[in-house]
């Protein structure tokens, strides 16, 4: 047998007897593995840098959740977990000194295991990104880290973290690492102390991204929180997003604030989508709406709305500028407009079954999908991540969007999510999550909710029901 195999313009004749096909398997499990390392779209390993308390866990679980969100299968694995179920019990700052070799032992373990754990997700569980969340501050590590990239075919992508301002570390150490397992039973100052000494074991040995030495990685440098960027050989979109979404980001305290527009005259005939202005209902909350508002005293609050007369007329009850925005849309129903769901079940059989089988991706005919609005509304929550206090007035669609990436939610979960109109939600971002704080306007409204149907399955369906196939299908 004579086989032919074109790689890197060499061309490579084998020839091999029946005997010899084991020879030829292997030969062939050899050429699948390399096609693989030349791949486009190889998985990306995104590796976290910098001193304990510069916000590295934090970059990590927002860039995950806002992956996960747009699409993009994202995982994180954190080495300071794998240490905390390795070693069960934390005693002090010494187990990180340089000259303590048990527990220099136990780290290289741990991030080994992360690492195998890593190669399980992207090469095997189907993930696109994997976020190794590790202080990785010498060359050696991430040395070891872009050989094992190398073996497995993953492109790499540095995110390192700078901070000089004491008084951003301390207060990353009292939010967010007192509450860790490691000081669950110390005092205050006594856990304090004690990280600042654990940092003081990682300084010496501590190797920034260089210019220079590191001028053929890619990578990122977020400094002081974002007040300056460092940016080098970006080589793919993923990796461009990355960098758009992490120059956005901040952690100034705000709130956002999400409602739906007052109830609409189409809400009260129970019928979907279109654009009719507010009921008598609806503009009584759009009053209430702003009276709550004035009394939240909140601070350069901007307003958004969509481009829809129901957002647009319960923003112009609170007597302050608003910004329309055309992403704030409610989802496209296409032929479906202005229908209520016995009519959409009547008149599209097979349509109806075929959204409650899948209502993410589900995309109505001439319409939209719940993941075509994910796409939609990208930019509104770059925007989000920029500003600080804002209200925005939008749709049970758009919402059910926002608050899911918010609140790290599933594409299962997504278009379950209940947004009630007259109900206020106020968001305020913490430490690694969202707190959320629902506040009922006290103003009656139909309720557009849906639950998740149990049992979808269209062979239910009448057959004259299935023979007849949507085009867009």
């Amino acid at each position: 047998v004579t086989l032919k195999y074109m790689l890197k313009g060499v061309c490579v004749c084998v020839c091999v007897c029946v005997c010899g096909l084991k020879t030829l398997s292997a030969w062939l499990a050899q050429m699948r593995f390399t096609q693989k390392l030349c791949m486009t779209n190889s998985p990306t390993l995104i590796v976290t840098v910098g001193l304990p308390a510069r916000g590295k866990t934090y970059i990590s679980k927002k860039l995950t959740r806002y992956l996960n969100w747009i699409g993009v299968p994202t995982k994180e694995f954190n080495v300071g977990q794998y240490r905390r179920e390795c070693v069960k019990i934390y005693k002090s700052f010494e187990f990180f000194r340089p000259d303590n070799e048990e527990g220099l032992k136990i780290r290289k373990q741990c991030a080994l295991a992360a690492l195998n754990d890593v190669r399980q997700y992207l090469s095997v569980g189907g993930g696109q990104v994997a976020v190794f969340d590790a202080t990785n501050t010498t060359r050696e590590r991430r040395s070891t880290i872009l050989r094992f990239a190398e073996q497995n075919g993953y492109k790499v992508f540095f995110v390192e973290s700078v901070c000089e301002d004491p008084d951003v570390i301390a207060q990353n150490i009292v939010q967010v690492k007192l509450g860790s397992p490691d000081y669950i039973d110390c005092n205050t100052e006594e856990a304090i102390q004690d990280f600042m000494k654990r940092i003081k074991c990682y300084e010496n040995s501590y190797q920034p991204l260089d210019e220079v030495l590191d001028k053929d990685l890619s990578y990122i440098k977020v400094m002081d929180v974002g007040q300056r960027y460092l940016v080098n050989l970006v080589l793919d979109h993923i990796q461009s997003r990355i960098v758009y979404y992490l120059m956005n980001i901040h952690i100034t305290p705000r709130s956002i604030y999400l409602c739906r527009h007052g109830e609409s005259e189409l809400n009260i005939r129970g019928r979907i989508g279109g654009d009719s202005g507010l009921s008598s209902g609806g503009k009584e909350f759009a009053l209430c709406l702003g009276k709550f508002i004035q009394e939240q005293n909140i601070k350069d609050l901007k307003v958004w709305t969509s481009q829809m007369k129901r957002t647009i007329q319960t923003a112009e009850a609170l007597g302050m500028p608003y910004e329309q925005w055309k992403a704030l849309n409610e989802i496209d129903a296409g032929v479906c407009e202005e229908m209520m769901y016995e009519e959409i079940q009547e008149h599209y059989p097979l349509e109806f079954a075929l959204r409650d089988q899948d209502k993410y991706r589900y995309r109505y005919p001439k319409g939209e999908s719940y993941e075509d609005l994910v796409q939609r509304l990208e930019p509104v929550i770059m925007e989000l991540e920029r500003q600080e206090n804002i209200l925005v007035i939008c749709h049970q669609a758009v919402m059910r969007c926002l608050l899911a990436y918010f609140l790290d939610k599933s594409a299962d979960e997504l278009p379950y999510l209940k947004c009630p109109l007259h109900t206020v939600l106020k968001l305020t971002p913490v430490a690694y999550g969202c707190k959320v704080e629902s506040i009922y306007l006290n103003v009656k409204a139909v309720n557009t909710h849906r639950d998740k149907p149990e049992n979808v399955d269209i062979s239910r369906l009448p057959e004259e029901a299935l023979l007849t196939v949507p085009a867009h299908h």
